[in-house]
């Protein structure tokens, strides 16, 4: 699909044509469909699973971006397919809603590596992170929340836009800043992050 015409699809999808109170999200049923995402992504959408993201507290567009290009192919995951496959635009609605919703993940155990953090913190500013992600990494909008995440998510994904396996959307500044990064800033960041 070219990219116009997802992001015109996006557009379509987020703001409706012509909104009306029953377009409006439902949570609770964004909390029913969200039972095939506990398996992967945790229960209330704190993940347990290496290389699989919290979802807890990630913006509302954000959710619904990620859901739409997965379902385009723009974003290719084996194990999000099927679950793909028994979604419809109303669950993408209610499931950006859900996950907003919930509280972030929090009581991560003290930074073991406060000097890794520092660098992590160095590379951030760097790479101007907040002018996208907020000064508090919370994320906003369509840009996700990546403080707190799990640190070995925050690798794999930066690695991933550096080597352009991650690609699609609004990700092209994220393939730019992961570019230049080195494998010992990628660490760094991802420990950092993870530990706000």
């Amino acid at each position: 699909m070219h990219r116009s015409a997802i992001a015109a699809f996006l557009v379509f999808l987020v703001l409706g044509s012509g909104s009306s109170p029953a377009d409006a999200a439902d949570i609770a049923a964004g909390k029913e469909k969200a039972e095939l995402c506990s398996g992967c992504h945790g229960e209330n959408g704190i993940s347990q699973m290496e290389n699989i993201p919290s979802l807890a507290a990630q913006p509302d567009l954000f959710i619904q971006w990620q859901l739409v290009f997965f379902r385009s192919g723009t974003r290719k995951n084996e194990q999000m397919q099927p679950i793909l496959e028994q979604i419809d635009n109303n669950d993408i609605r209610n499931l950006g809603a859900y996950f907003a919703s919930l509280k972030p993940p929090e009581g991560k155990k003290p930074d073991d590596n406060p000097d890794l953090s520092a660098k992590g913190a160095q590379a951030a500013v760097g790479r101007r992170c907040a002018s996208c992600h907020t000064e508090s990494y919370g994320g906003t909008k369509a840009v996700s929340r990546i403080a707190g995440q799990r640190e070995d998510y925050l690798v794999k994904a930066l690695r991933d836009y550096k080597s352009g396996v991650r690609a699609g959307g609004g990700m092209a500044a994220m393939a730019e800043v992961a570019y230049s990064l080195s494998e010992e800033e990628i660490t760094a960041l991802a420990h950092y992050l993870a530990h706000l």
